[in-house]
């Protein structure tokens, strides 16, 4: 399956810590995916928030990101890197980004064209932000898509609910890890 790649989105210490006790659960599941996709030989991209000291990157006008102004997204920061129950190993990929989709202010398109990938499996916190931004525009690009419903979260599980169930299925085959780790077989 070396047209696919495994996409493993803002699971960064602070957004994992946004979720609470739901953390762990959530992290464990995304490193049994990526821990799969290796062994499978599906190439597995980390992609992460960050920004320059000052985040200059970012408008005043982006209310989203306006508190990574003041600090605490910045590249080289803790509170963005990977989370450590999911550390990328050494032949991953780690893209950073600027805003929501993981495609916007990043190189994900020129890694994807170089890994030939056609087909992508979404993971990532939250469902309603980087996973829905990635979904569309991946989509919008022709990738096939998969979204493992299991392997992200959102603070509002209705939101995740509703997008799992009504609104990802119109572009993406929506499976639980155990069920996408069974395919690759």
């Amino acid at each position: 399956m070396p047209e696919t790649a495994l996409l493993v989105m803002d699971v960064q210490n602070a957004v994992v810590a946004m979720l609470g006790d739901d953390g762990p659960e959530l992290v464990a599941t995304v490193a049994r995916a990526a821990d799969a996709a290796r062994a499978s030989g599906v190439p597995v991209i980390y992609v992460r928030v960050g920004f320059r000291p000052g985040a200059p990157e970012v408008s005043p006008h982006n209310p989203l990101f306006d508190r990574a102004r003041a600090g605490g997204l910045g590249e080289d920061e803790e509170a963005s890197a990977v989370h450590p129950g999911v550390a990328p190993g050494p032949d991953d990929i780690v893209v950073v980004k600027r805003r929501v989709s993981a495609f916007a202010g990043s190189d994900l398109g020129v890694v994807l064209r170089a890994l030939d990938a056609r087909s992508l499996v979404l993971t990532g916190i939250a469902t309603s932000g980087v996973v829905l931004s990635t979904l569309r525009q991946a989509a919008d690009l022709d990738f096939g898509l998969t979204v493992l419903e299991d392997a992200c979260a959102d603070r509002d599980p209705d939101v995740h609910r509703v997008l799992m169930d009504k609104v990802f299925p119109r572009q993406a085959a929506v499976l639980s890890t155990d069920g996408w780790i069974g395919s690759l077989a």
